[in-house]
């Protein structure tokens, strides 16, 4: 049976789209999934600078096309997307200590990761509001200040870096980053074919 990684950071339009997209994939093919939340900024700084200079420059035609293929991929998904909105680019560190205090609990991440992704992206909520994050978990079923309290921990904190760490050691440089089977890596919605083609071969 193959195995998928999941890297992902919640501010990232296109990983909300291939959070979506790859789930007929992970059915299709049999193959079980660890959802892994990390900072995407951390592997930009650390990386992947050029992102910033990009977005620095609203004229660059590689920033105008890619917000049109964004909403082209949504409405293909049937995915809204309400982006960008006053709240973009989001603070999402405290968003991803919260998955990250979710993370040996893969059903109830996936259960919050869904709901937060809706919450940025279908309803313009600011995901770095900690009382919102609160509110997603309490109506995912669990308890949200506790959640929060957790979020706020040193461990929870070093599991983030780690977990980021750990994407830029394995050669990755944005979000969505996944795996098959440990060693092989893709990136981004548009490279999902071929991780289901990888994902079936393995």
């Amino acid at each position: 049976m193959s195995h998928l990684e999941f890297f992902f950071d919640l501010s990232s339009p296109w990983t909300r789209i291939a959070f979506h997209n790859v789930q007929p994939i992970l059915e299709e093919t049999g193959s079980t999934v660890s959802w892994r939340p990390f900072l995407v900024g951390g592997v930009f700084n650390a990386v992947n600078k050029s992102v910033y200079e990009g977005r620095a420059d609203p004229d660059n035609p590689k920033i105008r096309h890619s917000n049109k293929w964004l909403k082209d991929w949504a409405n293909l998904a049937g995915l809204p997307m309400n982006f960008p909105t006053e709240h973009h680019p989001v603070r999402s560190v405290h968003a991803m200590r919260f998955c990250c205090a979710l993370e040996d609990r893969q059903d109830d991440l996936f259960r919050f990761a869904s709901a937060a992704f809706d919450a940025y992206f279908r309803e313009g909520r600011n995901l770095d509001d900690p009382d919102v994050l609160i509110a997603i978990a309490a109506s995912c079923g669990f308890d949200g200040e506790d959640l929060a309290r957790q979020a706020g921990s040193d461990p929870i904190k070093l599991k983030l870096r780690q977990n980021t760490q750990d994407v830029i050691d394995r050669g990755g440089f944005g979000s969505p980053t996944l795996f098959v089977n440990g060693s092989d890596i893709y990136f981004g919605n548009d490279q999902l074919p071929l991780v289901r083609q990888a994902l079936s071969a393995a």
